[in-house]
């Protein structure tokens, strides 16, 4: 449990600092060293596996601490939804936990909402 607290923390921490200006400068500036280092070093193939090796590594590590810190920022802004929904006397329910219905669930709901702007964008007299 502990590990996992920890995990939490440190991915939001990375998610963070990844999307920071300082982040973006600090790897555009390696990407710029690294290509002038190009002539020093002949192009050489060993040259060229330093940047691409550093970059999918970082990129696979990456693709976890983001999706960890997405993943629990939805559940957070769907339990504050759900806790909207709730607390709304005019709200319906059954719109609580919609992440969990069926494609074809959602897409009915979508077409009943549709159905519903169209039908208070319609004037009266058209009717």
């Amino acid at each position: 449990m502990i590990m996992f607290k920890w995990f939490s923390k440190f991915a939001w921490w990375s998610a963070e600092a990844m999307g920071s200006a300082s982040a973006f400068v600090i790897a555009t500036a390696a990407c710029v060293l690294w290509a002038l280092s190009g002539p020093w070093f002949h192009y050489s193939d060993t040259w060229q596996l330093v940047i691409n090796t550093g970059t999918t590594v970082l990129t696979f590590l990456a693709v976890f601490l983001i999706q960890h810190t997405q993943n629990k920022d939805n559940q957070a802004i769907q339990l504050k939804l759900d806790e909207l929904i709730d607390s709304s006397k005019r709200a319906r329910n059954r719109l609580i936990d919609l992440e969990h219905c069926s494609d074809e669930e959602l897409k009915e709901l979508q077409e009943e909402f549709v159905r519903r702007r169209i039908e208070r964008q319609t004037p009266p007299e058209a009717a």
